[in-house]
């Protein structure tokens, strides 16, 4: 089976659509920027599995992230993407985290922040508690409140491997809820091990044999920071500058690391020197 992609399909018989996205060498690239306990590896794949879902939702060229923000041990959780399927995370944590701690465990007190920015238009946010079970339940509220369109968000994530599905009714004149009720209670009934190990035409097959479904063709998931020596230099241009040269002084060189990748620009005198005279670093080392 490919990993990393996401595959759209709809019903034929039903104004009901669907998304299906399994994760791997992606969701291990955002994980090996960081030592993370395994209760938010589990975390981050969930929230990598949901931005994309979320993304294939998007009609416009931009930007989407999902963050997560509390007051217990995790005190941010992550996920930035594009239209692309292009993406990026990171988490926080303090102290000690049992391997099965919950959501509420994790987070306590917090709320879930959905930000959608378009290249062109305006910015939209939206809020939600994280007062319910799962980070599923909570995106479940999120369309309930922000769309209104039924939808069902099954989340997975084993620190290997991350999955999950979506199923939403498509904007409709008619009356599709005793049918996405049907649909729905079918697609309850995946288990992590067969979105982990099957493809995606074998999953619908197991889920929908009786229905009539089109599966579009797959899009690729990637994993991709946007941090770069240009922008390095530009977040130390905003520092004043005897700061900077007295860090320089002591130090001998300027570190600026990526934590969502773990790459490290190094500047040195002459880096600097050229960052505040206007002019791009010297070389392109990291």
């Amino acid at each position: 089976m490919t990993h990393d992609i996401l595959h759209r399909y709809l019903f034929d018989n039903a104004d009901v659509r669907g998304e299906v996205v399994q994760l791997q060498d992606a969701y291990q690239q955002i994980l090996a920027a960081n030592d993370y306990p395994k209760a938010i590896q589990h975390l981050l794949g969930e929230l990598m599995a949901a931005t994309s879902l979320l993304t294939a939702t998007i009609k416009f060229t931009g930007d989407i992230s999902i963050q997560l923000q509390g007051d217990g041990p995790v005190s941010l959780a992550v996920i930035n993407g594009n239209n692309q399927q292009e993406l990026r995370g990171v988490s926080r944590w303090n102290g000690d985290i049992k391997d099965d701690a919950s959501l509420q465990e994790l987070m306590g007190k917090g709320y879930m922040v959905i930000t959608l920015t378009p290249d062109e238009g305006e910015r939209y946010q939206g809020i939600v508690s994280l007062e319910h079970a799962n980070l599923a339940a909570c995106l479940e509220e999120y369309f309930n409140q922000s769309e209104q369109l039924p939808t069902q968000i099954q989340l997975f994530a084993n620190g290997q491997q991350a999955a999950g599905m979506l199923l939403q009714v498509l904007p409709s004149e008619s009356d599709e809820n005793e049918q996405y009720e049907h649909l729905s209670t079918l697609t309850a009934t995946i288990k992590p091990e067969e979105l982990y190990t099957l493809a995606a035409e074998e999953v619908l097959h197991r889920l929908y044999h009786q229905e009539e479904v089109r599966l579009f063709d797959p899009v690729d998931v990637t994993f991709k920071c946007t941090c770069s020596r240009e922008r390095s230099a530009g977040a130390i241009r905003t520092i004043d500058q005897q700061e900077v040269e007295q860090i320089l002084a002591e130090e001998g060189k300027i570190e600026m690391g990526c934590e969502y990748c773990s790459a490290v620009y190094t500047f040195d005198g002459i880096d600097i020197a050229s960052i505040y005279a206007g002019s791009p670093a010297s070389d392109s080392q990291q």
